[in-house]
């Protein structure tokens, strides 16, 4: 796993934002359930760590649980943390192995899921 970024954070928090909620659509998810999936994951994250956002998507999540996770996984992988683990859990567990990289995952996930959020709610104000 890298130190340091290389990329806009904000810009890569957006994207895959903007990914996240494509996915959901064309998987026929509705915006207020991805809206609601959503803010419990953020409250989660907020509260209880990257860790716990993670157990909280695979147990409580399971149909938009694992859009969110692949779209955590891609931004963290953008930002040069990434790990070989094909497991998730394994994979979160990783990230909490460094506190600079904990931390600085933290505040990119929490981005990504508040703009992930409007992004689904703009979606639902589009399809009334």
């Amino acid at each position: 796993m890298n130190d340091l970024p290389k990329h806009n954070l904000d810009f890569l928090a957006a994207k895959h934002a903007q990914a996240l909620v494509q996915t959901a659509q064309n998987a026929n998810v509705k915006p207020k359930d991805l809206e609601n999936s959503l803010t419990k994951t953020l409250g989660v994250l907020q509260e209880n760590g990257v860790y716990a956002c993670f157990l909280y998507l695979l147990a409580r999540e399971k149909e938009n649980g694992n859009k969110v996770i692949q779209q955590m996984r891609e931004l963290l992988k953008a930002m040069g943390i990434e790990d070989t683990s094909k497991d998730n859990l394994e994979y979160a567990q990783k990230i909490t192995e460094s506190l600079p990289i904990l931390l600085l995952a933290k505040e990119a996930l929490e981005q990504m899921l508040i703009y992930s959020r409007y992004g689904a709610k703009a979606a639902g104000k589009a399809q009334s």
